[in-house]
């Protein structure tokens, strides 16, 4: 299997999101749970995205990991390499946007590598080197409080300095509004001046479009799915796109089976979304201190959705209001609190998939990577969206047999989207 263009996605959900930008501008995709086993036989694609969980790992670990996919990458003929991030560029002053960015463009011999986490159809924007959510700067926006890694400087230039060996440099609008050659331009002058890596300002899909075709002359960049987005447009052009190989039809096939909900974000959005689907179908709120005492809540979880589960979906949840999360957190450590919910969830979701669970819908990035970690799932081939960046996904190789799953970002999806979710997995 040749591939034209590789990813590696500092998380799961991310991964999905990227895939799924990938498949609707015109490549054939598929999303690994990190470097495959060589005794996976992948469908023949365009694209492979290389899902990882790194983005609040200790830098040195998030820099090992991110080298050794793009070996792998590079080995299956990948000529480009797109570290993709949050679109909020979630990360902390250790890392790991910065430190993972430099390896990756010393693995492919230097240069400048292009960076922005723009995603105007998600409300991404970035101008004058600061990123906008929904037209507020991000560290006035609601996302501006991650669990994991707060965001509270908008300004992209700084926050990529401070975690950086070398000096970081931008591209602004003026120049990508008139177009690749110009933004080519400007990377090599950077080149010549010694910086490795470069913001880009970008506002509407066509900056996106600039930058794609841009970044494609460089072995890698690093950015959300709108860079992605604008790599896929540019490699559509260039002709070099084959037919043939996997659909999203082949992704979008019944399995049958029972149908569960697991939730670890607290987002607002998820937040919302679980009253919504109180609603329709029943709903568990588990009490996240008492999963952090002991296992009895996950096994009392487990014993109320056997009750349930054969009538209809189940919705099982560890999220908790802001308030909440930070007295926790406060109280047992940020790490161990968000450690203790992610391997709650990743168990009980295993548990439901034990009992007969074969459709199954994920809501949280770290509870979504813990999930199919625990699930030993190794690929996804890419189905049809459900929601913007969030596709229906296909199990390729997993010991359960054919699934059908929805990895969700805390803050994707509409105020109905696991009713949508569950009505496009069949």
């Amino acid at each position: 299997m040749a591939i034209l263009l590789g990813s590696i996605a500092d998380d799961y959900t991310g991964a999905s999101d990227l895939a799924n930008t990938l498949t609707k501008n015109g490549l054939r995709t598929v999303q690994t749970v990190g470097i495959p086993d060589p005794s996976l036989a992948l469908p023949d694609v365009d694209a492979v995205v290389v899902s990882l969980k790194i983005r609040s790992v200790p830098a040195s670990e998030a820099v090992t990991a991110a080298t050794s996919a793009e070996r792998w990458l590079r080995q299956r003929g990948a000529g480009h390499v797109l570290y993709k991030i949050c679109s909020t560029f979630d990360s902390t002053d250790a890392g790991n946007i910065g430190p993972v960015t430099e390896a990756l463009s010393d693995a492919a011999g230097g240069g400048v590598v292009l960076v922005t986490p723009a995603f105007p159809e998600t409300g991404r924007t970035v101008y004058f080197g600061h990123l906008f959510v929904g037209g507020q700067p991000l560290n006035e926006s609601p996302l501006k409080d991650h669990p994991l890694n707060p965001m509270h400087d908008a300004n992209l230039v700084r926050v990529l300095t401070r975690q950086s060996r070398y000096a970081v440099g931008r591209i602004d609008l003026t120049t990508i509004a008139a177009g690749p050659r110009a933004v080519k331009m400007r990377l090599d002058s950077f080149r010549t001046a010694g910086v490795t890596a470069v913001i880009a300002d970008a506002i509407f899909e066509q900056d996106l479009e600039t930058l794609g075709e841009a970044a494609l002359e460089a072995p890698v960049s690093t950015g959300a799915s709108g860079l992605g987005l604008g790599l896929a447009r540019a490699l559509v052009r260039s002709g070099r796109i084959s037919s043939g190989g996997a659909t999203t039809a082949d992704a979008i096939r019944p399995v049958g089976g029972l149908s569960a909900i697991v939730a670890g974000s607290c987002s607002k959005a998820t937040l919302h979304q679980l009253d919504i689907a109180e609603r329709s179908m029943p709903v568990l709120r588990l009490d996240p201190e008492r999963l952090l005492a002991g296992p009895d809540e996950i096994a009392a979880a487990i014993t109320w959705a056997g009750e349930r589960i054969s009538a209809g979906p189940v919705v099982i949840a560890a999220s908790a209001a802001p308030e909440t999360v930070s007295r926790l957190q406060s109280i047992y450590g940020r790490e161990a609190s968000g450690h203790a919910i992610e391997t709650a969830t990743s168990i009980i979701a295993t548990e439901l998939v034990e009992r007969g669970v074969r459709r199954l819908v994920v809501a949280g990035g770290e509870t979504s990577g813990a999930a199919v970690d625990r699930l030993a799932i190794p690929a996804f081939l890419i189905g049809p969206e459900i929601a913007p960046g969030v596709p229906v996904l296909r199990t390729v190789g997993n010991a359960q047999g054919d699934m059908l799953l929805a990895l969700k970002s805390g803050n994707f999806g509409g105020e109905d989207f696991f009713a949508a979710a569950l009505a496009m997995m069949r």
